[in-house]
């Protein structure tokens, strides 16, 4: 995956006096998903608009496809998908009429579009839904549905902006299975989540901002390996915090407190949980570190205001 389909090199961006997007590089290979993550306010959101020539980089250069953003954006977007956080359906038009008008948007011949159609509502597992309008739709459904919009001009680059926010468990592995068979298709994805698990699943690289800087980047294993001790133990029940001053921490590599749990880093969990087993009244989970626990260390566990 040497060819890049899709390249930003130190992008900036500023508001006033508060920098947004600083100094930001990455690209994007035929095939592959990269994911990126961070807090509220790190900056995700401007780099996606500016990806799309929304708004207007403050430094740095964005190419796609062999073009130039936001000179041939025009031309960029003809190849491009895009799923935004917040549903875009028209809600006076059927699934299928919704997916008939954008693909004129790509001044597609309707005869295409007509053929296309059939195809995007079966992948969106939408078919029994062909004539029903977005307001007849679960939440999980007009995702599938814009998710299939944003395919109707067959592009090959997406740009998924929080897909499956505010969706039941079963909603989100759906919308996961068709973006992994979207990813077998050959096509590459640029995808923002909150969602660790969804970042882990589906993306092959990771890019981890906050601050509107890089802090991290690379393979979501290979992160984890890279930051963090292997093994992690959650100890929450009355009294647990008070473990935190306790010989028990000398165990661990590093520990960390969040609301009345605390979680212990080790190299080795046996003798920990082992020391454990004197406070019988407390519960623990034992468990191999993850990607929430890389974005909690480097971002840090305060709970920020959205920006």
């Amino acid at each position: 995956m040497s060819e890049k389909l899709f390249e930003v090199t130190h992008l900036s961006k500023r508001y006033g006096d508060t920098t947004v997007v600083d100094d930001l590089s990455f690209d994007i290979a035929p095939g592959e998903c990269l994911g990126v993550i961070g807090p509220n306010g790190a900056g995700k959101t401007t780099t996606i608009r500016m990806c799309l020539g929304l708004t207007a980089p403050g430094g740095g250069r964005i190419q796609a496809l062999g073009l130039d953003m936001p000179q041939d954006a025009l031309a960029i977007k003809a190849q491009l998908g895009v799923v935004s956080q917040f549903d875009t359906l028209d809600p006076d038009f059927t699934c299928a009429e919704n997916l008939m008008v954008y693909g004129r948007y790509f001044r597609l011949p309707d005869a295409l579009i007509r053929e296309r159609v059939p195809k995007l509502l079966e992948f969106a597992a939408l078919s029994h839904k062909a004539n029903a309008k977005p307001g007849e739709l679960s939440g999980g459904m007009k995702r599938r549905l814009s998710l299939a919009r944003s395919l109707v001009n067959d592009p090959k680059l997406l740009l998924l902006d929080e897909p499956t926010t505010g969706l039941d468990p079963q909603a989100r592995h759906l919308m996961w299975e068709r973006l992994q068979l979207l990813l077998q298709q050959g096509k590459s994805i640029l995808l923002t989540t909150h969602f660790m698990d969804e970042a882990e699943r589906l993306c092959h690289r990771l890019l981890v901002l906050d601050h509107g800087r890089k802090i991290a980047e690379g393979k979501p294993r290979e992160l984890i390996a890279g930051y963090l001790e292997p093994d992690v133990v959650e100890v929450y029940g009355t009294g647990a915090l008070a473990l935190a001053d306790s010989p028990v921490k000398a165990l661990a590599s590093r520990t960390e407190v969040s609301g009345e749990t605390i979680f212990f880093y080790t190299q080795q969990a046996r003798p920990l949980l082992e020391a454990l087993s004197a406070y019988p009244a407390l519960r623990t989970l034992h468990r191999p570190a993850n990607l929430e626990d890389l974005f909690l260390k480097l971002t840090g566990r305060q709970i920020r205001a959205d920006g």
